[in-house]
């Protein structure tokens, strides 16, 4: 029996599916054509109290056999609704704020993707306390709850291949997410994927420099007085050092990088709303635009800042927005009666923002790397894990994160190489990538935060490239892979070209051609590794 009379008949027997039905979306304003595709919003109980909202779209062929992406974006405090409607959902935002356009890179193209505001507090989710104090492990846990019970609406996709994927601090959210999910055998986790993400605060910080003097933003003297006050025997350290001299060096290197009105998402674009300062009064709203994770010591600066926190003026009302970033538009969707009524939103839920003060300013970080995290998933020799950066994003930059993975000291694969895409029938370098056991780096050239080695999605900045078709023959788009490339997407193979496996496991990838779709997140969906037992070893920061 074909696997699509099959699924007709479970589902005229009533046994196909499983959802929820008043979760459906089935109207969605600003749309010109509903989508053939399933999608749905509600809310997931994550633990007593409180509740975190959901949106989630089917696969947009053959979703039974699809996998399950959960996604989260960062802050901590920012929605994942930032990702839906402006980075790798089906439907983009437009600059309006009233109109949808179908996205001809979205992930459920090849995937089903579960996009969750998480913590409480954050978009749509709330408490029914209202208290939004939280930290690492509470969040980490609750994120599990929330997967648990997404599993329990969806029941269909409880044997799915399972991928958690995230950016920005969902570098923290997803390995620590992870450490649950490994040990609960009923969920079928094969790897996770992070992006531009926050890994090490203490690598972060300390490559920032070496980011900023290598791209021309420092000038020659403050980078030897940089080298002269902050470092000693061949090593530097610029995240936390205790001499005067460093510190007040390293904060004018701050006042370059962060406060000058630079992007620091993407180095060579503009700062949407000009440069904004790290603060500003709109109306009634302080706008603050520091997220807090950089962790360098500057004790007056983090002084005043939270003294003016404090200010009742201050109190009164803070909108949190990430800098040289425009949120109106999907605040305008987002916070319509009419679309809030289609997502099945809480009265109890607040109004809309990208970002919660309330969460960011209360929220305690208990992890200051992720080492430990990743060695545990790495020492399984179960899963696979993609770290990927944009490299012209400074917030998470590559360096820093590329640092981190070699920190994890797994053996290497395949040196570090470039991957092809191919633009007007010419191959072209779309980045860089290092594989080891079980995990790999890989970098895409020009792009920044939020813009994706996966899919390299959005499309509002010309500086993102498209990677999306390997050099003949070889399925160079998806670096991941050494094996079968599947050069068709939505029909069956037509075509593989096998190559050998240094490991002797057959692995398999799908790989788009032409411009249609250029995708390499589903090399992290169809293929595994054997891998080594993990070491440990210090991170790389010798002076330069």
């Amino acid at each position: 029996m074909g696997p699509v009379l099959l699924s007709s008949l479970l589902l005229l027997l009533g046994l196909g599916r499983a959802a929820p039905p008043d979760h459906e979306v089935t109207y969605l304003p600003g749309l010109s054509k509903q989508p053939s595709f399933r999608h749905f919003s509600g809310y997931l109980c994550a633990g007593p109290g409180k509740y975190l909202h959901y949106w989630f779209v089917e696969a947009q062929s053959n979703p039974q056999n699809s996998p399950l992406v959960l996604w989260l974006n960062g802050g901590p405090g920012c929605s994942s609704m930032e990702g839906f409607l402006k980075e790798h959902g089906p439907f983009l935002i437009q600059p309006d704020g009233v109109t949808l356009k179908y996205n001809e890179y979205a992930w459920n193209k090849i995937a089903n993707i579960l996009y969750v505001e998480s913590p409480a507090g954050v978009g749509f989710s709330y408490s029914d306390d209202k208290k939004y104090g939280t930290n690492d492990t509470e969040v980490a846990h609750n994120n599990y709850l929330a997967l648990k019970d997404f599993l329990r609406l969806f029941p269909e996709y409880s044997k799915n291949d399972l991928f958690l994927t995230g950016e920005s601090y969902g570098g923290i959210y997803i390995p620590t997410l992870a450490e649950w999910v490994m040990q609960d055998p009923s969920l079928n986790l094969k790897g996770i994927a992070v992006g531009n993400g926050l890994s090490s605060y203490e690598i972060n910080d300390n490559s920032l420099v070496y980011f900023a003097y290598y791209h021309g933003l420092l000038g020659t003297e403050l980078w030897k007085d940089l080298q002269a006050f902050c470092c000693s025997q061949g090593k530097c350290n610029f995240h936390d050092n205790s001499n005067l001299n460093c510190t007040l060096k390293m904060g004018e290197m701050i006042q370059i990088v962060e406060e000058s009105g630079l992007n620091i998402y993407n180095l060579y674009a503009p700062c949407d709303g000009g440069v904004p300062g790290s603060m500003r009064y709109e109306g009634d709203y302080l706008i603050t635009h520091d997220l807090g994770n950089s962790f360098i010591r500057m004790p007056l600066r983090f002084s005043w800042r939270q003294n003016l926190f404090r200010m009742p003026v201050a109190r009164k009302k803070v909108r949190m927005d990430p800098p040289c970033t425009n949120s109106t538009a999907p605040s305008m969707y987002l916070n319509s009666p009419e679309v809030r009524k289609a997502l099945h939103i809480s009265p109890e839920a607040s109004e809309w923002q990208v970002c919660s003060f309330d969460v960011n300013r209360n929220y305690k970080r208990l992890y200051m790397q992720m080492n430990e995290q990743y060695l545990k998933l790495l020492g399984t020799a179960k899963y696979r894990i993609l770290v990927y950066n944009g490299d012209v994003d400074m917030a998470c930059n590559f360096l820093g994160d590329e640092w981190f993975v070699d920190s994890l000291c797994q053996k290497v694969q395949v040196a570090r190489r470039p991957w092809l895409y191919t633009e007007n029938g010419e191959n072209q370098i779309g980045g860089f990538v290092k594989e080891f056991t079980n995990i790999a780096f890989l970098t895409v050239k020009l792009c920044a935060s939020p813009c994706f080695a996966f899919l390299c999605s959005l499309r509002n900045t010309s500086e993102c490239q498209r990677p999306v078709a390997g050099s003949p023959g070889l399925c160079e788009l998806c670096p991941l892979c050494r094996g079968s490339c599947i050069l068709e997407m939505s029909d069956p193979p037509k075509q593989q070209h096998s190559h050998s496996e240094p490991s002797g496991t057959a692995l398999s990838c799908f790989c788009s051609q032409g411009p249609k779709l250029g995708s390499s997140i589903s090399c992290l969906f169809y293929f595994s590794l054997p891998c080594t037992p993990a070491q440990t070893c210090p991170p790389s920061n010798k002076a330069m």
